[in-house]
């Protein structure tokens, strides 16, 4: 795999760490980065083989990834923007970050709490999951109580749940995607449904592994990843769920997390090997192979036609593999980019 116009793309933001032994660090891992790129290096190291076969409709074979960020910090639950950007969830550094079609990166959104994963409906409404005190960082601040919780960014900022319909306190939340209602399907442990007044209700907490959650095109079916299949629900018209059902497998892969969909309703789904393409009828048409674990996906770009796949892993300022003390999580993340035939949905669940 050759990275195109790396060093025009990478974009790396040194802010403040909170442990000081990354500052240093910190400073050298550009120029690790770019040397390599100047070099074409066919791999960098911690990567492995990418080679597309090609999806009838979906990716061309030949298709090559393209390495547009990375950081000492996570890149979670992605989300296109009507401007052909991205954003994401840094947890470490408690922001929502944007990063634009050029590859320029800034902070939209400072002191999350910990956000984990964002949602952006068609009425520019943008929700999260708040980790709060089970972000490792977070955790070691003196008096940290406050529980994780359903979070409302845009147009305004408020507190929207923080506890199941039974009182007891969320979990360490995972993933969450708007239904355009007001509402917000999420994930912990099993898979839920938060109305436009803030009442939780289940919609699946046996026999699941969940991590990732979306939403068809018409917003009529809900997926939830299960570790190494897909399930799917139908939703009524008070955003209720019914129908459970297995609806595509990962095809002997697990690791099952982040989901994206396109136009045409296919389902995209992050695995331990890559990306796994589902048809609107579960059908598995094709694994695209990925340079690093991926764990979260969006379509975007100014024709929609951009797959961003922010990936665990990145390169240190020794040119090896970044690596951190045992006591320390590895929070490293690269975000890639693919050139599709497929377009993402152009909608917004409305």
């Amino acid at each position: 795999m050759k990275h195109a116009r790396v060093a025009e793309n990478c974009i790396l933001h040194f802010r403040h760490f909170r442990h000081p032994w990354r500052s240093a660090a910190a400073a050298a891992l550009l120029g690790t980065i770019l040397t390599g790129a100047a070099t074409a290096q066919p791999l960098l190291p911690g990567e492995r083989e990418t080679n597309i076969t090609g999806i009838a409709g979906v990716v061309a074979p030949g298709a090559k990834w393209e390495l547009v960020w990375a950081d000492f910090e996570t890149a979670d639950g992605i989300n296109g923007t009507p401007d052909g950007g991205v954003i994401f969830a840094q947890e470490q550094t408690d922001t929502i970050r944007k990063l634009d079609a050029a590859g320029k990166e800034w902070t939209i959104v400072p002191d999350t709490r910990g956000a984990g994963s964002v949602s952006l409906d068609a009425q520019g409404r943008l929700y999260a999951v708040e980790r709060t005190c089970t972000e490792p960082l977070n955790a070691q601040l003196p008096g940290c109580n406050e529980p994780p919780r359903i979070v409302q960014y845009f147009p305004e900022r408020r507190v929207l749940a923080t506890a199941f319909a039974n009182g007891t306190p969320f979990g360490r939340l995972n993933d969450l995607i708007a239904d355009g209602k007001g509402g917000v399907y999420f994930t912990v442990g099993g898979a839920y449904y938060m109305n436009p007044s803030g009442v939780v209700s289940t919609v699946a907490d046996q026999d699941i592994r969940s991590n990732g959650i979306m939403l068809s095109p018409d917003g009529r079916t809900l997926y939830v990843t299960n570790n190494t299949n897909v399930l799917a629900f139908d939703v009524r018209g008070d955003g209720t769920t019914a129908n459970r059902r297995d609806f595509g497998t990962l095809d002997s892969d697990d690791g099952g997390d982040g989901m994206a969909v396109d136009s045409e309703g296919r389902l995209y789904v992050t695995g331990n090997r890559g990306v796994h393409v589902l048809s609107p009828r579960g059908e598995h048409l094709g694994l695209i192979p990925t340079p690093r674990r991926p764990i979260t996906l969006a379509f975007s770009g100014p024709n929609k036609n951009l797959l961003y796949a922010p990936s665990s892993g990145a390169v240190g300022p020794d040119g090896k593999a970044w690596a951190t003390p045992e006591t320390i999580r590895n929070t490293a993340m690269t975000i890639y980019r693919l050139t599709m035939q497929a377009q993402g949905y152009k909608g917004r669940p409305k």
